[in-house]
């Protein structure tokens, strides 16, 4: 049985959470906002469901949740000590950095270390977009995918984003090197359901539906097979190793037991448009674009053509009115934590 949350509801539920876990106020005002974000964009497996194992993490130290982030300029590049404090804090403090510097110098680029899970990388491009900016975000992430010919996990799902202005709604293109992110898995070992095959291998490298399976010494498969790999490769250059932080299958996850810092790493980068062409001429050619592609003939069987970040929009239109649907088990999560840290339960 699925429930539907309103918003006016669980938004001050998630703030009360992480301020019950450590969070100064004006920073987990900042927190809930971006999970809400993502859930209202339809975006689950990376919005409100990740709070209760963020919180978790808060509690027993393994993310810091009052940190000093330190930022160090160099002309039009930066680097972001994250202190490891919680990945949204940090990745929308980078961004933010990011801009700064595109608005200086026309472009800005930001290589984040010691940061966390920060949810869904569009968020913080639609950051840029919002700016009159094009966005692009890449992170790493704990071991999940083995490189192309192995059957054991090395790189991370290693998500690119980017968000770009458009009249409407931002176009927004957010998507892993793997072919779904983790986060489907683990949301679909919560709910108790298969995965599709072609997701996932086993612990022998085999294929499977069982999403237990593919977590537990398992592994999910690259996109577009050795595109996937070499993607995932790049990005983790990009991330990890630019940053001088930890890469590969030494990025920490913050699901299994242990209490080290995941260390998880970012680069961001923000393009001031209007340095290249005026904003208004820029956006006359988005839409002359969308208008081309949505005149494309539609295939048999298919619904219509959106383009990148249309779906989300709706979405968010629809839930921002009715509410954010919850499963019964990320509820329950959701009232266990509530209980252990004093908090009145979410009540939907």
């Amino acid at each position: 049985m699925e429930f539907t949350c309103p918003v006016d509801t669980l938004r001050p539920h998630c703030f009360a959470l992480l301020v019950a876990a450590g969070v100064p106020e004006q920073e987990a005002e900042i927190a809930a906002g971006i999970l809400l974000d993502t859930s209202l964009e339809g975006i689950d497996t990376h919005g409100v469901s990740r709070l209760p194992v963020y919180l978790s993490c808060l509690e027993k130290g393994r993310i810091n949740p009052r940190p000093q982030i330190k930022i160090v300029k160099e002309g039009a590049v930066a680097k972001v000590d994250g202190d490891n404090g919680l990945g949204q804090l940090v990745a929308a403090r980078s961004m933010s950095v990011a801009m700064d510097l595109a608005k200086e110098f026309g472009v800005g680029f930001v290589v984040t270390r010691r940061s966390n899970h920060f949810g869904a990388a569009s968020y913080y491009c639609k950051m840029a977009a919002g700016r009159g900016m094009l966005g692009i975000v890449l992170t790493n992430a704990p071991p999940a995918m083995p490189p192309w010919g192995g059957k054991s996990a090395y790189f991370g799902t290693n998500p690119i984003a980017f968000g770009i202005p458009n009249g409407g709604f931002p176009v927004v293109v957010d998507l892993s090197s793997s072919h779904v992110a983790r986060g489907n898995i683990i949301l679909a070992a919560k709910e108790g359901r298969p995965i599709p095959l072609g997701w996932a291998i086993d612990k022998d490298g085999q294929p499977t539906t069982d999403p237990q399976a593919a977590l537990e010494g398992g592994a999910v498969l690259p996109v577009g097979g050795a595109k996937g790999y070499a993607l995932a490769l790049a990005i983790e250059v990009m991330t990890g190793i630019l940053s001088g932080s930890a890469y590969g299958d030494g990025v920490g996850f913050i699901y299994d037991e242990k209490t080290d810092p995941a260390d998880v790493s970012h680069s961001f980068i923000a393009l001031d448009i209007s340095r290249i062409m005026p904003e208004n001429a820029f956006l006359s050619r988005m839409e002359e674009m969308i208008r081309g592609v949505k005149a494309v003939p539609v295939a048999a069987g298919a619904a219509g053509i959106r383009v990148p970040g249309e779906k989300r929009y709706e979405t968010y239109q629809i839930r921002v009115k009715k509410g954010i649907p919850m499963g019964p088990s990320l509820l329950h999560e959701l009232r266990q934590t509530a209980a252990r840290l004093g908090v009145k339960p979410l009540n939907c």
